[in-house]
């Protein structure tokens, strides 16, 4: 209804018999700060309220109205981090100011203390189990280093000894150059000996080296997730509790925020840190509506923890493809989601507010309007019941485009007229059988 309408004014024409009672009634409520009151009879004394409005000149508009939230253009998300059974401990308060650096979420880091610990115990172990097997391997190298020398002086003498055969017996020389033969022998498999203790002890020492390498990246690691335990604001802003989609929330209503307690997993989003400098409104259209909107359309913002004031937005993105939410039972909604850049912003505006928005279809400035239902037909073409003093007259109009609740009159009707809204006679006939 516009909001020239004026529902408790009456009015209507009256017998000549009954003027002077009507003129009294007048007067009485005119005093009374009524005003406007007639009364109609048709045969009777019955008085009949009929509701007005004023021909007004205004921008018609036509638009589709739509429900949405308030959201950043900008946000930073804060997420688990990738450590083991994330546990929040410690929680920033949804919708508290907070500075860079400040602690928003903090988790238990017990367990990563403790195998931090156990992990620095098992390097300094293996570090030790190093030197005693180094030391180990000096005994052998030494023990293995005198054979060597052993074995070659052997060789040597019996090679010696050899060299004589041409001044001892047949006998004596075939014996010393078996004792060469012998000590070839020895000297070799003393050699060998050596070989393999140095293959042995370089094993040896590649797996302890290996085991301290994979201790020392558990320490890292345990490190690392100490480190990410703590997740600080990276900039100033007001902090947003989102929604924990792993709790079962109410039938039909959103999941509960996080809160301390709650068990993440990694990369799950617990908070966001919206930026306010610029938002805007992320809307859901109707599908029947899909096809009469498109890129840069204005539109009219109401956000309902703001009443008394209006923001403007443009309409910069509309998803191709289109939501369907399941409401069970076998039903679901389809929509498709929009977004639109607020032109204006308010300190008030908080992320996640709720808000209508108007889209703008079509506007035509400064034209003559009046509400859909002043108009009737009469003898098939538009016409308004015009006030006329205490009395109306029917009148024709020519009309032209209209909305879900005003129309354009186009001539038979002038700025500031009072038309009914509501078939005078029919309002009589309806009062009579009261």
């Amino acid at each position: 209804m516009s909001k020239d309408v004026k529902p408790k004014q009456r009015i209507g024409q009256v017998p000549k018999s009954r003027k002077r009672k009507i003129l009294t009634w007048t007067a009485v409520l005119a005093a009374l700060g009524g005003g406007g009151y007639a009364a109609m009879h048709y045969g009777g004394t019955t008085p009949v309220e009929v509701p007005v409005a004023r021909a007004r000149v205004a921008d018609f508009v036509i638009s589709i109205k739509a429900r949405g939230e308030v959201r950043s253009t900008r946000s930073v998300i804060l997420t688990a981090p990738q450590v083991p059974d994330p546990r929040i401990v410690r929680l920033a308060e949804s919708g508290k100011p907070v500075k860079k650096g400040d602690v928003v979420i903090e988790f238990d880091a017990a367990q990563q203390e403790q195998n931090y610990l156990e992990y620095t115990t098992s390097v300094r172990t293996v570090d030790s189990e190093i030197v005693q097997m180094a030391a180990s391997h000096r005994i052998i190298d030494e023990s293995d280093a005198m054979n060597l020398m052993t074995a070659q002086y052997n060789l040597q003498r019996a090679e010696l000894e050899a060299s004589k055969a041409e001044i001892l017996s047949a006998i004596e020389g075939a014996k010393n150059r078996i004792d060469v033969g012998i000590s070839k022998g020895e000297l070799e498999q003393v050699q060998t000996a050596v070989k393999s203790h140095d293959v042995s002890q370089n094993a040896d020492l590649e797996r302890l080296q290996q085991k301290k390498d994979k201790t020392i990246r558990d320490v890292e690691r345990a490190k690392g997730y100490l480190s990410k335990m703590v997740v600080r604001a990276p900039n100033d802003g007001i902090v947003n509790i989102l929604p924990n989609s792993r709790t079962q929330g109410a039938w039909g209503q959103t999941p509960p925020p996080f809160k301390e307690g709650d068990r993440a997993w990694t990369g799950a989003a617990i908070a966001e840190i919206p930026d306010l400098s610029e938002m805007r409104v992320e809307l859901k259209l109707e599908e029947v509506d899909r096809g009469k909107v498109k890129l840069g359309q204005k539109i009219r913002v109401r956000v309902d923890a703001i009443p008394d004031k209006e923001f403007f937005a443009e309409l910069d993105w509309i998803s191709p493809i289109a939501s369907v939410a399941f409401r069970g039972f076998g039903m679901s909604d389809k929509s498709f989601p929009a977004r639109a850049t607020l032109k204006n912003l308010d300190p008030r505006l908080r992320p996640g507010m709720s808000a209508t928005a108007e889209i703008i279809i079509e506007s035509e400035p400064k034209r003559l309007l009046i509400p859909i239902r002043a108009s009737f037909m009469h003898q098939g073409k538009p016409a308004v019941y015009v006030q006329k003093g205490q009395n109306f007259e029917i009148r024709m109009i020519e009309v032209g485009k209209r909305n879900d609740t005003d129309m354009v009159v186009l001539s038979g009707l002038k700025e500031g007229e009072m038309v009914t809204l509501e078939n005078p006679e029919e309002a009589a006939k309806r009062a009579k059988k009261l």
